[in-house]
Parts: C-alpha cells; sequence; structure tokens
C-alpha cells in the first residue's frame, strides 16, 4: 500500500456522510480499511520483530558479552520471537493469519521498513557499534509507532463502518434478506 493511499483511507473525509452512502459503498469501503488493517498488521509485526532482535543485541552488549556472532543470532532467533506468544494447554491458538507472504497492499511499508534494516542484514547486528545498535533501536521503534498508530487509526474507521452498517440493519434500512440477493 502506497502511503498516498494509506492517508486517503485515514482522511477524515473518508467516512464522510457516511448514512447517505449506498450500502454496497459501505461494505466496500469497510473491506478496503480491512485489506489496508492486513497490510498494516503484517507490517507491525516485521518491525516488531525486527526490533525485538536488535533489542536482544542490545541487552546481550549490556550485559558484557560483547557482539554476537552470526550463530549467537541465529540459535537466539526462537527465543526472542517466542516471547509473549501465548502457550496453549491442548488448545489451538487462534491466528488470523493464513499466510507468511507479505499482503500486497504492504509492499510500499515494507520498503520503508527495509530501508531502516533490511531482513539480511539481522545476521550483521554484530558487526556495528554499540551507537549504531542504540540509533537502529530508535528509528526501529518510531517506525512501529507510526504503524501501530496508523493501524489504530484504521481501526476506528472500521468501527465506525461496522457500527453503520449495524445502525442500519436494527433500524430496518436493510434486512438480512437483502444478502441473499
Amino acid at each position: 500500500m502506497a502511503t498516498a493511499e494509506l492517508d486517503r483511507l485515514l482522511d477524515p473525509d473518508y467516512l464522510g456522510d457516511l448514512q447517505s452512502r449506498p450500502m454496497e459503498e459501505v461494505r466496500a469501503m469497510r473491506d478496503e480499511c480491512r485489506r489496508a488493517e492486513d497490510g498494516l498488521s503484517y507490517v507491525r509485526r516485521q518491525a516488531q520483530g525486527r526490533l525485538d532482535i536488535v533489542a536482544s543485541e542490545l541487552t546481550r552488549r549490556a550485559e558484557g558479552k560483547g557482539p554476537s556472532e552470526v550463530a549467537d543470532i541465529v540459535d537466539q532467533l526462537p527465543t526472542i520471537l517466542g516471547h509473549g506468544v501465548a502457550a496453549t494447554t491442548g488448545g489451538i491458538v487462534n491466528v488470523r493469519t493464513t499466510s507468511l507472504e507479505p499482503p500486497a497492499e504492504a509492499a510500499q511499508l515494507i520498503i520503508e521498513l527495509e530501508g531502516i534494516l533490511h531482513e539480511s542484514s539481522l545476521t550483521g547486528l554484530g558487526q556495528i557499534t554499540d551507537d549504531e545498535l542504540r540509533q537502529l533501536f530508535d528509528r526501529l521503534t518510531e517506525y512501529e509507532r507510526l504503524v501501530s498508530d496508523r493501524r489504530r487509526a484504521l481501526h476506528d474507521h472500521l468501527d465506525a463502518l461496522q457500527a453503520e452498517i449495524v445502525r442500519r440493519y436494527k433500524s430496518g434500512e436493510v434486512s438480512v434478506e437483502s444478502l441473499l440477493k
């Protein structure tokens, strides 16, 4: 998704005069926002993963262990990226993502993220200075925050669109039978 496209969806005027728009248009807007949210969610997860890896390297160095070797980083990936993952006791963890491929809507945002830290550079973190590592951490933190803020604003639009759809069903303006036609 291009930044201009995301800006269009997040513009307050995007939801303007929602009550007078045809139901098909409101549903299409909701679907468009959902696709954008999928893209933002993907990019946010990518940014958080990279941030976790950089933070782990910062912690390692703060503990006096020195810069990591490539093998150290690779060996630690399950621990670094697995923190905060819910453990189950016989149940299945509900994961919304059905593909590991980036959504088409995320392409431009992934390019921006890779401009900060390309995924192929993660194993080279041991080769950069402490100052460079802290700067990288700060840039990733800022980018993750930007993506999260956009995602949160998109959720607000999705909530408004869904509320309008529900309002129309409750008021009788549209009926469930209309879905079957």
